[in-house]
């Protein structure tokens, strides 16, 4: 998440750094319109493009300036589903062909996405995006939410903000200088309101995700949750 807009200079460094080789053809294997949401009970077992997938696209890849659907760099959109399969092209079942899994988990960071001065996404991710094409890259979605429960942060936040929030807010180059990458930086932001503010978008606050919708309905409850407890290292 990102609660101020970075510095002219970090925009034009990153820029820059987000070129890739353009989309050659859109990819055949799978037919967006044909595969609209579907929404079940949450499995453990698998991947759901809707509340793992676009959240960390958008969190690293569709922001401003870079694969958005207004900046469209390199004619690669990475912010809605048929943009995604059509020019990420992605070849369902088949990771290691698809393009959008080459670029992620690509040594050279020339050629990485994201690109520095941006992190490389996490092992987790990576592997999320692997089991998500494995499984047919399919346009779903899940809800499993209990937040009669105490919320933990290892287990209910913290997967919450990799996802959604690491593309902008870890290392060095964290936007703001706002590192989520620990629990020590989450609580900072959430003790001084920052974080139910901008994940509620209330005024005077900034929308976050940026250039994205709202985080869905249950992990905003469970994030509030968990401010209203203490904001606890559990």
């Amino acid at each position: 998440m990102r609660l101020i807009y970075i510095s002219s200079l970090a925009t034009i460094l990153f820029l820059i750094g987000c070129t890739h080789t353009p989309v050659k053809k859109a990819n055949p294997t799978i037919n967006p319109t044909t595969n609209p949401v579907t929404t079940n009970p949450c499995d453990p077992d698998s991947v759901y493009f809707q509340n793992s997938i676009l959240p960390a696209l958008v969190s690293n890849c569709a922001m401003s300036g870079c694969h958005s659907s207004a900046s469209h760099a390199d004619g690669i959109v990475l912010d809605n589903y048929t943009s995604i399969i059509q020019t990420g092209e992605i070849e369902a079942g088949k990771p290691n062909k698809s393009e959008l899994f080459k670029v992620i988990t690509e040594s050279d960071p020339d050629k990485r996405m994201p690109p520095p001065p941006a992190a490389a996404l996490s092992p987790e991710l990576i592997e999320q995006f692997r089991v998500w094409i494995l499984q047919g890259a399919k346009n779903n979605a899940c809800q499993s939410c209990d937040t009669n429960k105490l919320i933990s942060f290892s287990q209910d936040v913290q997967p919450i903000i990799q996802t959604a929030c690491l593309g902008c807010h870890q290392g060095s180059g964290a936007s703001a200088g706002i590192d989520l990458s620990s629990y020590a930086g989450v609580k900072a932001v959430a003790d001084d309101g920052k974080l139910n503010g901008s994940i509620l978008h209330l005024n005077g606050f900034s929308p976050m995700p940026k250039n994205g919708n709202q985080l869905d309905i249950c992990d905003r409850t469970k994030i509030i949750h968990w401010i209203q407890a203490g904001s606890l290292n559990n």
